[in-house]
C-alpha cells in the first residue's frame, strides 16, 4: 500500500492514529463513525450533496445526532454551563479528527483533495460580501422571503459557503461553540487539512475574500455618496469624500494583498480613511438635527456602520502576518459572519431590526422643542412653578367644558370630537402663552435620552440618564403641584361664581358621586386608564417629533420664507411666519395629536365594545374639584373624596412613569442596548435616590453644577 493510498480497514487506521496520539475516544464506536462520515464525504457528488456531508461531519464532532433543520427549535435555554459542556465536547471530537488526519498521510491527502474540489466549485462571494448586510427589500418583501425560506429551503446546484454556515450555526449556542475553540486548536485543524506538498483546499478562498472585500467597498461607497448622505455631510468635491477615498484606498490594499505584493503603508492609509468615514457619519448625525431624517437615511446609516465594521475585520486579516494573530482574526471574522448568517434567516431578528430602525428614525433627530419642560437650574424651576400655576388656571375651563359635554349624553363619536377639540385648544393655548401641563412630554424626550445613550458609555452613560431623569422628576413635581393647586382653587372659585349667578351647582350631586367613584383606584379602572394615558402622552410626543422632522426634512420653513406670496405680503412677514413654524410646529403637532388621542379614546372603546377611558392628573383634578364643590358640606363624607384623591396621585405616578419609561425603551432599542444596560441605569437611579434623594426634588442651583 502506497503512503497516499487509503487503507481498506479505515476504522482500524483511525484507531492506530489515535493510539499513536495517546487519545482515547469518548465512544468506542467513534473511529467507525468517523470513518463512515469521511467515506461519505469523499464519495458524495460535488456541489450541495458534498456540502451536506460536511454538515454531517461537523454535527458528528458536536456529538449531536439531531438533524440540522430541527436544531434551532430544540436548542435548550443557553446557560454558561451548557456552553462550556458543548465546547468541551466539540473540542474533544476535534482532537479525534485532527489526530486521525495527522497520523495517516493517506487519510489526510484524500480528505484535503475532496475538500479542495468542494471549495473550488463553491460560491463564496456572497458569504464574504453580503452575509449580514441589510438587503434593499422592504419589511413586507423581506418577511415573505424569510418565511418562504423556512417553509421551502432554497435548492442550489453549486455549493454555497453561506448555506453551509447557515446550516451549521442557527442559534447562539452553535456560534458560541465555534467561538469557544482555542486558537491553537483552530490552527491545528486548518493545518491538518492542508497536507504538505498536497492539494491546498483553501487556495480558492482568498479570491472570494478579495471580491467580497470589493463588494463591501462598493456598497459602502454607494451608500456614503448617495444624495441624502451628501446633503448632510461636510461640503466637498466627490473625490474628496472620505467614502470615495476609503473605496480607493481599499482597492489598493486588497489588490496588493491578492497579488502577494508588499503592503507598505496601504493598511495605515485605509485605516485612516475608514476613521474619516466614521467621523463623517458623526457629522451626518449632527446634520439630522437641522435637515431631518427619513427611513432611507436611517437605512443608509445602518448599512454604512455595518459595512465599516466588516471592512475593519477584513482589513485586520489582510494586515496581519500568518500566525496565531491572523488565525484569531480569521476565527473572529467567521464567528461574526456565522452570527450574521443566523440573523439573515430569522424572522424574529428581522422584526427586531425593523423595530430598531423605526426607533432610530424616531430618535435620530434630537431637536430642542419642548426643552422648557425640563428645569435645569433654580431659576428655570421658579419659572416652572409660575407656568404651572397658569396652566392649572387654564385647565379649569377645560375641566368645566368636559363636565358639560359629558352631561349632554351625546353619541360617542360626537362626544369624542368635542372632547378632542376641547383638549387640543387648551393645549395650544398653553403653548401660546408658555404655560405647562403636568406629565406632558416634550416632543423630543426619546431623542434626548437617545443622544445621552449614544454619546456616553458605561457608568457615564448611566449617570447621564439619571441626571436627566432627576431633572424630569423634579420639574414634573413642580408642574404637578402648580397645576393641582391652581386648578383646585380655580375650580372652587368657578363653582362658587356659577352658584352665585345661577343658584344651582355646576355639577349635580348624583354626577358628583359618579365622578368620585370613577376616579377611585379601587372602585374603577383608574389604574389601567392612567397607564393608558401615559402611553398616549408618549404617542403624542412622537407625533410632534415626527411632524417637526417632516418639516425639517422637506425644508418647510425655507419653502414658506421663499414662497411667491412674499411678493404680496412682504418677505419679512413670510420670514416671521417661517420662523414661527420652525419654532412651534413640533408643539402644534404634539398638542393637536394628544388632544385627539385623549378625546377619541373613549369613543374608540365604545365602538370596539371595550370600556376605555383616560385619566390625566391635572384634567381630572379639575373635574374632582368641580364635583367636590357641587356636594357642598357633603364633599368629604363617605371616604369617596379621599379615594379619588389617591386616584389623582396614582395618575401622576403612572402618567409620568409610563410615558418616560416608553421613551427610555425607545432610546435603548434604537441603539441596541440590551437589558444589561437598562439594569445598569436602574441601579444607578436607585443609588442616586438612596444617596441624594434631593436631586429628584430640586434642580441644581446652576445648570451643570450637579
Amino acid at each position: 500500500m502506497s503512503p497516499t493510498e487509503v487503507p481498506e480497514n479505515l476504522p482500524a487506521e483511525i484507531s492506530r492514529a489515535l493510539d499513536a496520539a495517546n487519545l482515547v475516544p469518548d465512544d468506542p464506536a467513534a473511529p467507525a463513525q468517523l470513518a463512515e462520515r469521511l467515506e461519505a464525504f469523499w464519495n458524495a457528488p460535488l456541489g450541495s450533496e458534498r456540502l451536506a456531508e460536511v454538515r454531517r461531519l461537523i454535527r458528528w464532532m458536536r456529538n449531536d445526532p439531531r438533524p440540522v433543520s430541527k436544531r434551532h427549535a430544540a436548542t435548550p435555554p443557553i446557560t454558561h454551563s451548557v456552553v462550556v459542556r458543548a465546547v468541551d465536547r466539540l473540542v474533544f471530537r476535534h482532537e479525534v479528527l485532527i489526530a486521525a488526519l495527522e497520523g495517516s498521510p493517506a487519510l489526510r491527502e484524500r480528505t484535503a483533495g475532496a475538500l479542495a474540489e468542494l471549495v473550488e466549485g463553491a460560491e463564496s462571494l456572497g458569504f464574504f460580501g453580503e452575509t449580514g448586510l441589510p438587503s434593499g427589500r422592504g419589511l413586507g418583501a423581506e418577511l415573505a422571503v424569510r418565511i418562504w425560506a423556512h417553509l421551502l429551503p432554497r435548492s442550489r446546484e453549486r455549493a454555497d459557503l453561506e448555506e453551509l454556515v447557515h446550516g451549521l450555526y442557527r442559534s447562539k449556542l452553535d456560534v458560541d461553540r465555534l467561538a469557544g475553540i482555542p486558537i491553537a486548536r483552530f490552527r491545528r485543524l486548518i493545518g491538518a487539512l492542508t497536507p504538505p506538498g498536497g492539494p491546498n483546499p483553501w487556495a480558492p478562498l482568498p479570491r472570494g475574500f478579495a471580491d467580497g472585500f470589493r463588494l463591501v467597498l462598493a456598497r459602502m461607497a454607494a451608500q456614503g455618496l448617495r444624495r441624502e448622505i451628501r446633503e448632510r455631510s461636510t461640503p466637498c468635491r466627490l473625490t474628496e469624500s472620505p467614502f470615495y477615498r476609503a473605496a480607493r484606498h481599499g482597492e489598493r490594499l486588497i489588490a496588493a494583498w491578492e497579488e502577494d505584493r508588499e503592503l507598505g503603508d496601504r493598511p495605515e492609509e485605509f485605516a485612516a480613511a475608514v476613521a474619516d468615514c466614521r467621523r463623517e457619519l458623526s457629522v451626518v448625525r449632527e446634520q439630522l438635527e437641522k435637515k431631518g431624517v427619513s427611513v432611507d437615511v436611517v437605512f443608509a446609516l445602518e448599512v454604512l456602520e455595518l459595512s465599516l465594521d466588516r471592512l475593519d475585520a477584513m482589513a485586520e486579516i489582510v494586515r496581519l502576518p500568518p500566525g496565531d494573530e491572523r488565525a484569531g482574526a480569521v476565527q473572529r471574522f467567521v464567528v461574526m459572519l456565522a452570527h450574521r448568517s443566523a440573523e439573515d434567516r430569522s424572522v424574529r431578528a428581522l422584526l427586531r431590526r425593523s423595530v430598531a430602525l423605526l426607533h432610530r428614525k424616531i430618535v435620530d433627530r434630537s431637536g430642542e422643542v419642548g426643552e422648557h419642560y425640563v428645569a435645569r437650574d433654580r431659576r428655570e424651576y421658579r419659572w416652572m412653578w409660575t407656568a404651572a400655576l397658569g396652566g392649572g388656571l387654564v385647565t379649569v375651563g377645560t375641566a368645566a367644558i368636559k363636565v358639560a359635554v359629558h352631561a349632554l349624553h351625546l353619541a360617542p363619536a360626537a362626544a369624542g370630537l368635542l372632547y378632542s377639540l376641547n383638549y387640543a385648544i387648551t393645549f395650544l393655548l398653553l403653548q401660546r402663552f408658555h404655560l405647562v401641563l403636568a406629565t406632558k412630554q416634550p416632543a423630543m424626550t426619546a431623542a434626548k435620552l437617545a443622544a445621552i445613550l449614544r454619546d456616553g458609555q458605561g457608568a457615564k452613560r448611566a449617570e447621564g440618564i439619571v441626571d436627566y431623569s432627576a431633572a424630569i422628576v423634579s420639574t414634573q413635581l413642580a408642574a404637578t403641584f402648580g397645576n393641582v393647586i391652581a386648578v383646585s382653587i380655580g375650580a372652587f372659585a368657578f363653582e362658587n361664581l356659577w352658584h352665585l349667578l345661577f343658584s344651582q351647582p355646576f355639577v349635580h350631586r348624583e354626577e358628583s358621586r359618579a365622578i368620585f367613584e370613577s376616579l377611585s383606584p379601587v372602585d374603577s379602572g383608574t389604574i389601567f386608564y392612567s397607564a393608558l394615558t401615559g402611553v398616549l402622552l408618549w404617542a403624542g410626543s412622537l407625533c410632534g417629533g415626527w411632524l417637526d422632522n417632516w418639516s425639517a426634512y422637506h425644508r418647510l420653513p425655507e419653502a414658506i420664507a421663499r414662497h411667491p406670496l412674499g411678493k404680496r405680503f412682504g418677505r419679512e412677514r413670510m420670514a416671521r411666519i417661517a420662523e414661527s413654524v420652525r419654532e412651534n410646529l413640533a408643539g402644534w403637532g404634539t398638542n393637536v395629536s394628544l388632544g385627539f388621542l385623549l378625546g377619541m379614546t373613549p369613543a374608540v372603546g365604545a365602538f370596539l365594545g371595550v370600556p376605555l377611558d383616560v385619566r390625566h392628573v391635572t384634567l381630572n383634578t379639575g373635574v374632582l374639584s368641580l364635583a367636590a364643590s357641587g356636594l357642598g358640606a357633603e364633599w368629604f363624607q363617605a371616604g369617596f373624596f379621599v379615594r379619588a384623591l389617591v386616584g389623582v396621585a396614582v395618575m401622576f405616578v403612572l402618567n409620568l412613569s409610563v410615558s418616560f419609561g416608553l421613551s427610555l425603551i425607545t432610546a435603548t432599542r434604537a441603539y441596541g442596548i440590551g437589558w444589561g444596560g437598562v439594569v445598569d441605569i436602574l441601579k444607578a437611579s436607585w443609588r442616586r435616590w438612596t444617596t441624594h434623594p434631593g436631586d429628584f426634588l430640586l434642580p441644581p442651583r446652576t445648570s451643570g453644577s450637579r
